[in-house]
This record gives structure tokens, sequence and C-alpha cells, in this order.
């Protein structure tokens, strides 16, 4: 039976996650409130997206590399095997959109009609290229482009949220309900 003490996450695997929680979560508000702030604040604050963005698309390839290289921990034996079942198909579908949703988004920027008088760099430092596919179409089917990756980036956002949302309700659950050390998997320190 699998020990729940020692059933943990990697430390990298840890920073990793929580790098890539947090980063999801602070670009979510700088989209849910980029509307409502000073006009002038707007495009550094989009500027800001795409840079967190892509790096949440590096730092997600260094979590799949790593994971690949240090699988994790199992389960424990009790969870019932529909839960370990929902929890892994979780766990790919979060995967999948952590790497869809910048690409997503990276091609949107790269079919955006003003994009060659605004050059993309990483947090205003690094210069971030466009996919030139994307970027060298003519101006109509470009515009269709960006307008129709726009609506995937948004709407993969939205089954993101969906997914986060039952990840951590299941994680709570498991937590203060169940009475199970859920969460001391993945968090550090040391835990009894």
């Amino acid at each position: 039976m699998t020990s729940r003490s020692t059933a943990r996450y990697t430390g990298m695997a840890m920073v990793l996650h929580w790098a890539i929680a947090i980063l999801i979560a602070i670009n979510l508000i700088l989209v849910w409130f980029a509307d409502k702030w000073p006009q002038d604040w707007v495009r550094p604050a989009i500027d800001t997206h795409k840079s967190i963005g892509i790096t949440v698309l590096g730092l997600a390839i260094m979590r799949l590399l790593w994971r690949a290289t240090h699988p994790a921990p199992p389960l424990p034996d009790d969870y019932p095997r529909w839960e370990r079942k929902a929890a892994h198909a979780a766990h790919i579908a979060l995967y999948v959109l952590i790497f869809a949703i910048p690409l997503s988004g990276w091609l949107h920027d790269s079919a955006w009609k003003d994009g060659p008088t605004h050059p993309m760099k990483l947090f205003w430092l690094a210069p971030w290229p466009r996919i030139p596919q994307i970027a060298h179409l003519p101006a109509v089917p470009k515009e269709h482009f960006h307008d129709l990756l726009f609506a995937v980036h948004k709407a993969l956002a939205y089954v993101l949220y969906a997914l986060f949302g039952l990840h951590v309700a299941a994680a709570l659950k498991h937590q203060w309900i169940d009475r199970e050390p859920e969460l001391q998997r993945m968090l550090p320190g040391k835990h009894p």
C-alpha cells in the first residue's frame, strides 16, 4: 500500500507546479482587469500577459521533461479506482491546456495586424519572434486567423478555469473532508 507520508512530488515538480499556477493566476488577473485600467496601462498589461504566457510554455516544457524522468508519486491505494482514473485524466487535460493556451496565444499574436510596428519582447528585454507562417499572411486571411485564434485561446482558457476549479475542489475534498494529507503531496517542507 502506498504510504501517504512518502508519496510526495519532488521539489522541482513542486516548484514548477506552483510557478505555473501562480503565473496563470497573474495572467488571468491581467486579462480580467485590462479594460478597467487607464488606457496607457492596457498595452503594457497585454505585453506582460504575452510574456507570462511564453514563460508558462517554457516552464510547461520543463515540467513535462521533468515528469518524463521523475514519475509522479502514486495515489494512495485506498482511493477509489474512479478517482484515480479521473485524477489521471484531469492531469493529462491540464498538461494539454498549459501547452495549448500559450501556443494559441502566440499564434493569435502572430496574426496581429499591428505586430510589425510593435515587436514582441519578453518582459521588455529579449526579442521574441512571431510565427512567420502566420505573421506574413496577406491582410484578409491574417485578420480572420487573428479573430479565430483569439476565440480558440479564450475558449481554451475557460476550459482551464473549469478544470482548475475541479482540481482544487478535489484536492480540498481529500484534504478536509476525507482527512487525507493530499496537499502535503505538493507542498514543500516537512510534513508528518
